[in-house]
């Protein structure tokens, strides 16, 4: 690898070069962070008298790195984890070996001067702030202990030890053929908007072990996603049911259970549903496996969404995408609304084949692989779910107290149901902290 001489101003100069030229990981240097240092590297070469420019640089560089709350060898690797371009998209697709030859020489090349760019600590460049500002004391040095990135520690570790990263090019491709690149690898969450995909930085952190009273249905649906995560053929699956019964809990929980096994929990409105054909194939090729989340659904006579959600389940001239699957919860067993005056008469002429067209509207919900039906909780599975979470929130309240208090949350709010139940205990648990005793929550209300 190429050296510098030993002035700040020809180290520099080096450095510019080296991050002028990359090939492939151009945008490693277009955030916040690489564009403060590009501009720091900027400000320590044409310094003016003063050095003004110089220390102001050298405060946004330090202002991204304690924003990200990352040691710039730490944003630098995860970056190129991260970063999407054609090597990474074409190595999740193909084996090593099948790659162009100008791809890998470039991710070589490219490799190389990100080590130097690596080795470019903020120890240093505060150093050489101090030296071309003429400071008695070098800047303030942003430092934070590195707890390691979650699932790449591995391969981080390995990088840091080679002489030359320009050899880590295989053991790189295997990498993204792993764990993916982008946004998918950089988030389990995500949300389609505005026809793009959007990260969810805090997903909802609900378990499977917080959910009780829908065994079977549970262990159904667990058993399908395991089929998507093992390559086997999974399947469509309809959540339908009484509300408040943890269907959309149950989905969300997947995630929570399944994320280190690359599952990632795609959720899509049902206005978004006529995008439903292109996100399919966009996650197509690639190596994560995903659950597209439709919350709530139901439609309009005539709704395109319906059409769009029906050329996903049922399949058309291309090929189903193995790596992905939707599960959807409802209310209605019957997706598409009917009303009497659909139901055709003998007298009606305007349609010939009218039956057809009802009973079309009646079976959608049967185009889904798999329909779990979630029936309203009774008193005993009620109880069951409030001494459940009460447990798991450490609530010691004697039992009898508890489930009258319960059943009396459940007659005055949302009646028998696990969102009930929920709301039940995170209330107790608060009432508690604040108070400290054990007061009897329907004394905390109102009385009529």
């Amino acid at each position: 690898m190429p050296t510098a001489n030993t002035s700040p101003y020809s180290k520099v100069q080096f450095l510019q070069r080296q991050a002028a030229s990359l090939l492939l990981y151009q945008s490693l240097l277009k955030s916040e962070v690489g564009s403060a240092f590009v501009d720091l590297l900027q400000a320590i070469r044409y310094t003016d008298a003063d050095a003004q420019s110089c220390l102001q640089a050298y405060g946004t560089y330090f202002c991204a790195l304690a924003t990200k709350n990352q040691n710039w060898e730490e944003y630098l690797i995860t970056q190129v984890l991260l970063c999407e371009n054609p090597f990474t998209k074409l190595a999740q697709q193909q084996d090593f070996e099948d790659l162009p030859p100008a791809l890998v020489t470039a991710v070589q090349h490219d490799l190389q001067i990100l080590q130097s760019l690596y080795e470019c600590s903020t120890a240093a460049l505060s150093e050489w702030v101090q030296a071309v500002a003429h400071l008695p004391i070098s800047p303030v040095v942003w430092y934070q202990e590195s707890e390691g990135v979650r699932g790449k520690t591995e391969f981080i570790t390995s990088l840091q030890q080679l002489e030359n990263w320009g050899d880590a090019v295989k053991d790189l491709a295997a990498y993204y053929r792993q764990f993916g690149s982008g946004i998918f690898a950089e988030y389990r969450a995500l949300r389609w908007q505005n026809r793009q995909f959007v990260g969810i930085p805090e997903p909802d952190r609900v378990k499977l072990s917080t959910l009780v009273g829908y065994e079977s249905q549970r262990d159904t649906l667990l058993k399908n996603t395991e089929f998507l995560l093992s390559k086997q053929v999974a399947l469509h699956v309809l959540l339908y049911g009484s509300r408040g019964s943890g269907k959309s809990s149950l989905v969300k929980a997947l995630l929570n259970e399944y994320s280190d096994r690359q599952l990632r929990l795609l959720e899509v409105a049902k206005s978004d549903l006529k995008d439903l054909p292109e996100i399919v194939e966009q996650l197509r090729s690639l190596s994560q496996k995903f659950i597209i989340f439709v919350d709530d659904l139901s439609f309009e006579e005539d709704d395109d969404a319906f059409k769009s959600l029906k050329v996903v389940l049922e399949g058309s001239l291309t090929a189903r995408s193995q790596n992905v699957v939707i599960y959807a919860t409802s209310n209605r067993r019957h997706l598409v609304r009917e009303f009497f005056a659909d139901r055709p008469a003998p007298k009606d002429n305007e349609e010939i084949h009218a039956w057809d067209t009802m009973q079309e509207k009646l079976s959608f919900s049967d185009r889904f692989g798999l329909t779990l039906t979630f029936e309203p909780a009774d008193q005993k599975t009620y109880l069951k779910i409030v001494r459940h979470l009460a447990a798991q929130a450490s609530i010691t309240i004697n039992q009898e107290d508890l489930e009258y208090q319960a059943l009396q949350w459940a007659t005055r709010h949302n009646g028998r149901s696990g969102r009930t139940a929920r709301q039940f205990v995170d209330f107790l648990k608060a009432d508690l902290a604040i108070l400290g005793n054990n007061n009897n929550i329907s004394d905390t209300e109102p009385k009529n």
